[in-house]
C-alpha cells in the first residue's frame, strides 16, 4: 500500500491547533466595495433599566407612612404628657385633699331645665364636701353667663346652697368661658391666691396646670366619672389630648382672658362671712 495521503482525505490536524471560526458570508451588493458588517445595539444591563428616571417623585411606602405616623402621634401627646408629669404631685381625691382657703368650681353645662348637668352636680358635691369638713373657707363658681338665658354661675350657687353651703360663703365669676381664663380671672379680679381646684380627674391636669401658672398655689381634687358617665368620662379624656395644645400656649404666654376690669371683692368677701 501506498504512502501517499490520498486526494480525498481529510488533512490532519495537530490536536492542539487552533480552528479559525468561519467567516460570514458578505452579500453581494452589486458594489465594488466591500460591506462590512455591522454590530447591533448594545443591550444595557438590567439593573439600569430599571433605574427611574432622576427627578420623578417615589411615593413613600408602607414603612416610610408608619414611621411618619408613629412620629406624628408621639409629637401629638407630647404636650399631654406634658400636663400629666407636672401637676401628678398637686392632685388627690376628696378623701386626701388638704385645706385651702378656696375652691375653684369650674362650669360643665346646664341641662334644658337650668340645673347642672351630672358631671357638674359630681364637682360641685365634692365643694359642698369640702366645706362641711372644713377643708375650705369659701367657694368660687365659674361659668358661662355670656347670655342672658344661660346662667351657669347662679345655677351652681343655687346647688351649693341646696347642699349646705350658706350662700354668703360662694363668690361667682360670670365670665368664666374657658379653664384659662377661670383661672387667670380668679387671680386677677378676684384675688385668689392659694385655692382647690375641683373638676373630673379627666380634666384636673390641665386645670391644675392652667391654674398654677396663673399664679395661683393650687391643688386639684380629681372627681373619678368613669362609673356614672362612661362614654362622657372617655370622651373627655380623647379631648383632653388636642386641648393640652392651647393650654401649652396659654401656659407659656398667659394671654389675657376676654374680659379684664377691676379687682372684685367677691371672695374676700366670702371668706371673711361666717360660717
Amino acid at each position: 500500500m501506498s504512502n501517499e495521503p490520498s486526494e480525498y482525505a481529510e488533512p490532519s490536524r495537530r490536536p492542539d491547533a487552533a480552528v479559525a471560526p468561519e467567516e460570514a458570508p458578505v452579500p453581494d451588493t452589486g458594489s465594488d466595495t466591500p460591506t462590512v458588517p455591522t454590530a447591533g445595539p448594545p443591550h444595557p444591563p438590567a439593573a439600569a433599566s430599571r433605574r427611574r428616571p432622576a427627578g420623578r417623585w417615589r411615593p413613600p411606602g408602607v414603612r416610610a407612612w408608619s414611621l411618619l405616623l408613629l412620629v406624628a402621634a408621639v409629637a401629638g401627646l407630647v404636650p399631654y404628657a406634658w400636663l400629666n408629669a407636672t401637676t401628678v404631685d398637686q392632685r388627690t381625691g376628696a378623701a386626701e385633699a388638704r385645706h385651702r382657703p378656696v375652691a375653684i368650681v369650674l362650669g360643665a353645662g346646664l341641662r334644658d331645665d337650668g340645673t347642672p348637668t351630672t358631671l357638674l352636680a359630681r364637682r360641685l358635691d365634692i365643694a359642698a364636701r369640702l366645706y362641711r369638713a372644713k377643708l375650705v373657707d369659701a367657694v368660687l363658681v365659674s361659668g358661662d353667663n355670656s347670655v342672658a338665658a344661660y346662667n351657669e354661675p347662679d345655677a351652681m350657687r343655687d346647688y351649693l346652697a341646696a347642699a349646705g353651703v350658706p350662700r354668703r360663703k360662694v363668690a361667682a365669676d360670670y365670665a368664666g368661658f374657658s379653664t384659662w381664663e377661670t383661672c387667670t380671672r380668679a387671680r386677677r379680679i378676684f384675688g385668689v391666691e392659694a385655692a382647690s381646684v375641683v373638676t373630673q380627674n379627666f380634666h384636673l391636669p390641665r386645670a391644675v396646670a392652667l391654674c398654677s401658672r396663673a399664679g395661683i398655689d393650687t391643688r386639684g381634687v380629681g372627681d373619678s366619672s368613669y362609673s356614672v358617665r362612661t362614654t362622657a368620662t372617655v370622651y373627655g379624656y380623647v379631648r383632653e389630648v388636642p386641648a393640652a395644645f392651647p393650654a401649652l400656649y396659654q401656659a407659656l404666654l398667659r394671654p389675657d382672658p376676654q374680659f379684664l376690669g377691676p379687682g372684685e371683692p367677691d371672695v374676700r368677701e366670702a371668706l371673711a362671712a361666717p360660717r
